[in-house]
């Protein structure tokens, strides 16, 4: 019964990472979704963290999304991107199709010589050439973005000669289906 609760537990955790991060706030546990941190009126500094099931693109997306949000809740109309990045974090795993090789899942590999048979783990983690046959496996490449910006809010009409400068409403008009899918953007916007 453990077995198969265990499998179970591997099953849904695989299956929660092959799905992008949803449109929502930051979970403490990954913190991946939208988090925000006001500096001062008007002003707030926005952060969105993808899984690695998250294109760069919907990362980026989702904070505009979050940033037209809080500007028209605040009760202005435009907001300017004073400040951004976004960071790719790339990770490589490698495994072995050879049991007893060098391989995180296969586990250690027994070194006799001087170690008198004493066995240590010894993982492959590289990108690019594995160990040629039959020791092949396969390399997988993870990269997660995240995308922060600081933002300042605006009343009035958005000034037509500052790119960094976005209508709130316009934003959310246009952004919304893509961020939140199919649903359309909530009343009031």
């Amino acid at each position: 019964m453990i077995k198969i609760l265990t499998m179970g537990g591997i099953a849904l955790l695989m299956a929660a990472c092959a799905t992008a991060t949803p449109y929502a706030p930051a979970a403490s546990d990954r913190g991946y979704g939208f988090s925000e941190q006001q500096i001062e009126q008007g002003r707030y500094r926005i952060t969105f963290r993808g899984n690695s099931s998250t294109a760069r693109e919907t990362v980026e997306n989702s904070l505009l999304y979050r940033a037209a949000e809080l500007t028209v809740q605040g009760g202005y109309d435009y907001f300017v991107v004073v400040e951004n990045d976004t960071e790719a974090r790339t990770n490589y795993s490698s495994t072995s199709t050879y049991p007893g090789a060098y391989s995180p899942f296969y586990g250690r590999y027994s070194y006799g010589h001087g170690f008198h048979g004493s066995s240590y783990a010894f993982p492959y983690y590289a990108y690019g050439f594995g160990w040629g046959y039959p020791y092949d496996g396969y390399t997988r490449e993870i990269t997660r973005y995240s995308a922060v910006a600081f933002v300042a809010m605006y009343r009035g009409e958005k000034p037509a000669d500052n790119s960094r400068a976005f209508s709130a409403r316009e934003v959310i008009k246009n952004l919304g289906p893509v961020v939140l899918g199919e649903q359309p953007a909530a009343a009031g916007y």
